[in-house]
Parts: structure tokens; C-alpha cells; sequence
């Protein structure tokens, strides 16, 4: 049939309804190729965060081990006081600008000043603030009546020093405020009704101390007034109070977050008053701080308070190093809306984050180091990404430790031990060390007492930490282990050094000093367990040799040297010396330095004492630290402390500083989307051609 003659706008028409279905079939396809290739471009980012927190004043940090209690009576190190040191506010806190050290009020209206009572007994009267509150918890449910939250008081400052008085808290600071009267005591009451009556353990702890009648020199006046009375001077206790052992806690969080019916445990559910409050706590992963509306300084900004507001004044260079920038001064804290810890096992992809500004702030790795420091100064490279190097010699102190309980290393064992030890401290060279593991950063310690601490003296020398072989291997065979040979096995003398990190770098560094013992014929293995593995084994006993660090809690020698002092021996009272040494003479003059101020009295016995752990060697001391800290420049007002002391407040952020870097940093590589397009295209066209021909 032939087909019938039809006009030209006909045969428009037709090929319009013809292909009309395929046309917008196309033009979908292409939309949908299109979104495809426009997503992909979009998500082509590497940041770990949201972009909806790039406006946010949110401070970013690592960290390599969670926290194995927040509890603030028993938390004592610094991954714990990195978090409890800033959702648990103090009664006093130092000025964070200021140095020598200067003591501020915080909960606390003033500094007290001591009273001495014709008996002997000194007295320190705590003014609390005004309007101070918990943060808002479930847990005031149980208050009378039900709340979301509560002021604080001054009872609350006195529960939590009677919780660390308490033994079954078991407190690592419960000898410190023993000096407040009536404190041990109180324990022993504790102990005694535990014993004798079968239901006082059943009683919530608030109604045990009630029982046990409290503590005699901890009494609340009213509301607002606590009164401390001291059984002697001890000038150093107001140290303590600007430390999370003496922070108010509401006895409702210690009784409801006991682990039952789904609760968390107390140790991991912080209840505060400090600036910021905890969020989130995913000790595996991540761990986010939040600015606290009920904090008093958010409250109230109007009082100017001191630990409230950013410092007028501080050291003499302190606003040409940018500490006083006129953005800061005299501003309420804090200036972070958030803060997030992230967890980093490993310090190479740690660091490489911090580059890319996904991390703010970061220690320099050892593979690095060259590139980023020249000549002891910030290399050009990193001088032109705007980063910034802090450098301080921390409070600090690092040391091999024995086991003075141990039957070959320790007392028992007698001069035949204490020349070992000094045999093995006379070969331990940290200056290698440095060397080969720290760029040549660190001061070697010879004592415990670090710089600037009273009783340090730069020009003193320890005669067992001047390395010396053959003085060492005397010694060894004064012990009767000639050439480091155990006449009971005829094999070289057996040792385990316990640690706490089981990273391939840790590994390296241990068995650096393991090789340096070997060279005068001893076998010392290493033991590698998790952090808070390695702490058990401490609390246990079951370990030789291990490897510590202190930091300095408060800028007084009594902080160090009380690492070594009989009553806080880790296998008598639980306390942070580890080495358990206990020696008569180095006890009696600690008591004495404790009594008093710094001057020539004190700095005699100090040098007694460092005589004494001489002749000793409980410790082979390492180095005191010397930190160096990059830190880009969108963050700033950060000072380094020295001290293991809560600053976070005091950091600020510029957030669209940060954004603009990071994105010029980050870069996406274009090259897959563009692939992926090309591929849509090509699949598309032959579909399309298979299309029309069917079409026909």
C-alpha cells in the first residue's frame, strides 16, 4: 500500500508524538547521570566531620587511651583529668596566665587564708559562691523533691572528702587530706560498722557517713560555709582543693549510677559543675565535651569572676606570644561551644590529620620531626600552613622503677639488690636515648624534682646516672653476679620490665633500655600489656621493673617527692609510689618539708633526701619533659601549663579561619567523578540507539 501524501506540519506532529516519550526517557536519564556525577562530587571529601559543625567553635584532639575512671575521687592521670578537670569544677584553680603559679578563686568567693587555733590546729573557711549548680541529670530524681538539677552546696564538698576518706572508694590521694582532723578516723569507723553489722553495707553512702558520724575537721556551716580544720599546718592543702578530688558531688549520681537496671556506673557518668559537661563517652572511639549552661560563668558573666573571665594581665612577654589578644581579654569563658576527642591508636595517621587541619592541635611524630623542626625552630614549610610551635619544660618526671617488695630487685634482697640497681642505672643513657627516640628533646633528671620546682639545682649531678660500664659491672659483681651470671642458674640474672604499651614504636623504646642492660650480662624481658592492664599488675604487685611518668599536680616538691614516701606505697594505701620504697630517714624528713615554706630549711632536707635516694636507687631517673606542640593558627590563647591542670576554657577557635584552610588543604581529585560520568555516558548512548531502533 502506498503511503498517503501528508502535509509538513502533520509530519511534525507525528514525529513529535513518535519520539516524544523518548525524549523525556533521555532527558531523565541524563537528570539522573547527572545528580549521580553531582553527588559523588559533593561527597568527594575526606572530612571526618560534619559540615555542619564548620561554623562551630569546636576544638578537635586526639587520643590513644580512654579514661579507666572518671570518678573524681579515684581518677589520677592525665588521660582522666583531661576530661574530669573540666566538667568537675574546683573551689580554687591557678591563673592561667601568671608565673611563678598563683592560686585563684573558682566555686569559692576567695583564697582562704589559715587560721591557727590556740590548740595548734589550723582552719580554712571555704566561702562558696552564689547560685552554683549540677548540671541537669537524670539522677535528681532521687532529691527531695524530684528535680532536673540542684544549686550545690557546701555538703557537697564535704561528701566527696568523705568519700575519699572512705576506704572502700579507695582513693589514691585518701593520705594527703589526712591531714584534716578526724579524717582517718572516719575511715576506721567505716571499717568497723562494715564488720560488725551485716546490713550498714546496704545502706546508700550518704546514709553510711551519716552513721559513721562524718568527719570532724570536714563541717558544713550553712549552705555556702565549709570549715576545714587541719590537725597541723600543711600549707599545701590549698593545692589539693584546686584538684577534682575535693570538687562538690551530689551524693544523688554516686547512688544512682550504680550499674543496675541498665545505669551506668558512677566512674563513667560524670555529674559537674565545671564549664563544660560530658556528651558523649565512647571510650573505644570518641569522647565529646559540651559548653554547660550551668556552669556559673555561663550564668553569670556579669560577676567578671577570676576563673570565669580571660586574664587583663600574666608574664612579662605574654602579648607578644599572643596571650593577650584584645579579642580575649576580659571576655566570659569559655569560648568553645564543644570539644571532641577522637580516638588514634596509631601516631602516624594522627598526625597526618592534624596536617590536613581535621586535628588542631598535636605533638610532633619522630618520623617527622626533621621536617617539621630546623635548628630548633618551626621550619619554613610549616611556618607558611600558619602553624604555631609551643615549647615548655613540663612538671614532670619520667623513670625506670623497681619493685622494692621484690625478693631479687627489691629490700629483701638487701645491698645485693641495691647494688643491682645501681649497676643498672649507672648503663641506662638517656642522653642516646633522646637521641635515637626524642630529637634530642628532654632534660635529663637526676633527681626526682624537675625545673622550676623549689630544690632543683641545675648543677648537681646524680653519681649513678654518669654513665660508667666498668663502675657497673663492679658493682655486679659485688652482688654476686659476676659478668650479670645467677649463681642459682649459672645463666645470666633473669628480669621482667612490665609496661603499659604494646605498639610496635613502644616496643622499640623499651627494648632500647633492655639492650643497654644486656651490655653488662643481664636478661630483662618486657612484658607489653594494654595501659590499664599494666595498672593492674602494679595495684597486684606482680611485676620487677617498670616505666612511669609523673606530672606535677600542684608546683611544689612535696608532689614529687612524695612518690617515694613509705605511706603512699602502692602495695600499703593503693598510692602512686609505685616502687613501694619505704625508708625511715627519707620519711622523717618528708614530714618536715611537707610543714614548710620554701626557703633554706626546706631546700636542706630536700637535699638530704635526694642523698638518700642516691644511695638507694629505688628509681632510675630519666628525663623531666620538654614539649614541643604544634598548634594551627585558627586556634589560639593556648599557653602551655606545665602542669596537669584543666585549660580548654581558655582555648578559641576561629571557625572560618579552619574551614577555608581545611578546604584548600583537602582538595577532592576529580578524576573518578569525571570517569564515572564518561561510563554513564557510554552506557547510555547504546541504550538509546537500541531504543530508536526498536522504536522503528
Amino acid at each position: 500500500m502506498v503511503s498517503p501524501i501528508v502535509s509538513l506540519p502533520q509530519a511534525r506532529a507525528e514525529v513529535s508524538a513518535k519520539f516524544g516519550g523518548l525524549a523525556r526517557v533521555a532527558r531523565r536519564s541524563l537528570s539522573v547521570a547527572t545528580l549521580a556525577v553531582s553527588a559523588f562530587l559533593s561527597s568527594c571529601s575526606n572530612n571526618p566531620y560534619s559540615e555542619t559543625d564548620s561554623a562551630e567553635k569546636v576544638l578537635y584532639l586526639p587520643f590513644r587511651e580512654a579514661p579507666k575512671s572518671l570518678d573524681p575521687a579515684v581518677a589520677y592521670d592525665t588521660a582522666a583529668h583531661e576530661i574530669t578537670g573540666n566538667v568537675y569544677d574546683t573551689l580554687l584553680e591557678y591563673h592561667y596566665l601568671e608565673r611563678p603559679y598563683r592560686l585563684i578563686p573558682a566555686l569559692a568567693r576567695e583564697v582562704p587564708k589559715p587560721e591557727t587555733l590556740p590548740d595548734g590546729k589550723v582552719r580554712y573557711l571555704f566561702e562558696l559562691r552564689e547560685d552554683l549548680w549540677f548540671e541537669a541529670d537524670a539522677c535528681f530524681s532521687l532529691s527531695q523533691p524530684p528535680a532536673k538539677a540542684r544549686r550545690v552546696t557546701a555538703e557537697d564538698v564535704a561528701f566527696e572528702l568523705l568519700r575519699v576518706a572512705d576506704p572502700t572508694v579507695n582513693s589514691p590521694v585518701n593520705e594527703p587530706f589526712s591531714v584534716l582532723h578526724g579524717f582517718q578516723e572516719f575511715g576506721a569507723r567505716l571499717t568497723k560498722l562494715g564488720e560488725q553489722e551485716p546490713t550498714f553495707k546496704k545502706l546508700t553512702k550518704r546514709e553510711q557517713y551519716q552513721r559513721a558520724g562524718g568527719v570532724e575537721g570536714v563541717r558544713a556551716v550553712d549552705e555556702r560555709t565549709l570549715s576545714l580544720t587541719l590537725s597541723r599546718a600543711y600549707p599545701q592543702i590549698l593545692y589539693w582543693f584546686a584538684m577534682p578530688f575535693s570538687t562538690p558531688v551530689p551524693w544523688e549520681a554516686v547512688q544512682y549510677y550504680d550499674g543496675q537496671n541498665g545505669r551506668q556506673h558512677f566512674a563513667d557518668h560524670p555529674v559537674g559543675t565545671g564549664p563544660f559537661r560530658l556528651a558523649r563517652y565512647e571510650k573505644q572511639g570518641r569522647m565529646v565535651l559540651e559548653k554547660s549552661p550551668s556552669w556559673y560563668g555561663v550564668r553569670h558573666p556579669e560577676w567578671k569572676a577570676p576563673g570565669a573571665t580571660y586574664p587583663d594581665r600574666g608574664e612579662a612577654d605574654d602579648a607578644a606570644k599572643g596571650f593577650l589578644l584584645e579579642a580575649a581579654v576580659g571576655k566570659p569563658l569559655p569560648f568553645l561551644s564543644r570539644v571532641e576527642f577522637r580516638r588514634e591508636k596509631e601516631s602516624i595517621p594522627s598526625f597526618n590529620k592534624f596536617l590536613q587541619g581535621y586535628y588542631d592541635a598535636s605533638g610532633i611524630i619522630r618520623e617527622s620531626f626533621d621536617k617539621v623542626i630546623r635548628d630548633d625552630q618551626l621550619s619554613d614549610e610549616m611556618r607558611r600552613l600558619g602553624v604555631r610551635l609551643d615549647k615548655s619544660v613540663g612538671a614532670s618526671v619520667y623513670y625506670v622503677g623497681f619493685n622494692m617488695t621484690d625478693g631479687t630487685v627489691g629490700t629483701p634482697a638487701g645491698d645485693r639488690s641495691r647494688k643491682l640497681r645501681q649497676a643498672m642505672s649507672l648503663v641506662t643513657d638517656f642522653t642516646e636515648y633522646s637521641r635515637v627516640f626524642m630529637n634530642n628533646r628532654g632534660v635529663p633528671a637526676e633527681s626526682p624534682l624537675p625545673p622550676g620546682i623549689f630544690g632543683y639545682e641545675s648543677d648537681y649531678k646524680n653519681p649513678n646516672r654518669q654513665i660508667n660500664r666498668e663502675r657497673a659491672q663492679q658493682l655486679l659483681k659485688e652482688a654476686g653476679y659476676d659478668g650479670g651470671i645467677d649463681p642459682k642458674t649459672s645463666r645470666p640474672l633473669r628480669l621482667s620490665f612490665d609496661v603499659g604499651d604494646t605498639s610496635p614504636d613502644g616496643r622499640l623504646r623499651y627494648q632500647f633500655w633492655v639492650n643497654q642492660w644486656r651490655t653488662i650480662g643481664i636478661d630483662v624481658a618486657v612484658s607489653a600489656t594494654t595501659y590499664n592492664k599494666f595498672q593492674q599488675k602494679i595495684r597486684d604487685g606482680a611485676y620487677q621493673i617498670f616505666m612511669w611518668g609523673w606530672v606535677a599536680d600542684y608546683p611544689d616538691a612535696e608532689n614529687f617527692l612524695f612518690l617515694l614516701w613509705s605511706e603512699m606505697a602502692r602495695s600499703k594505701n593503693n598510692g602512686p609510689n609505685s616502687a613501694n620504697f619505704m625508708n625511715k630517714a627519707f620519711d622523717q624528713r618528708f614530714l618536715k618539708v611537707k610543714a614548710l615554706e620554701d626557703g633554706p630549711e626546706k631546700l636542706g632536707l630536700i637535699r638530704e633526701m635526694r642523698g638518700i635516694l642516691e644511695h638507694e636507687a629505688p628509681w632510675i631517673p630519666l628525663f623531666h619533659t620538654e614539649d614541643y606542640t604544634l598548634h594551627h593558627g585558627w586556634e589560639t590563647n593556648v599557653k602551655p601549663s606545665g602542669l596537669s591542670v584543666p585549660t580548654l576554657k581558655y582555648h578559641d577557635i576561629d571557625a572560618e579561619q579552619r574551614r577555608v584552610q581545611r578546604k584548600s588543604w583537602n582538595k577532592p581529585i576529580l578524576w573518578p567523578a569525571l570517569a564515572l560520568g564518561l561510563v554513564a555516558v557510554a552506557l547510555f548512548i547504546p541504550g538509546l540507539r537500541t531504543y530508536l531502533k526498536e522504536r522503528r
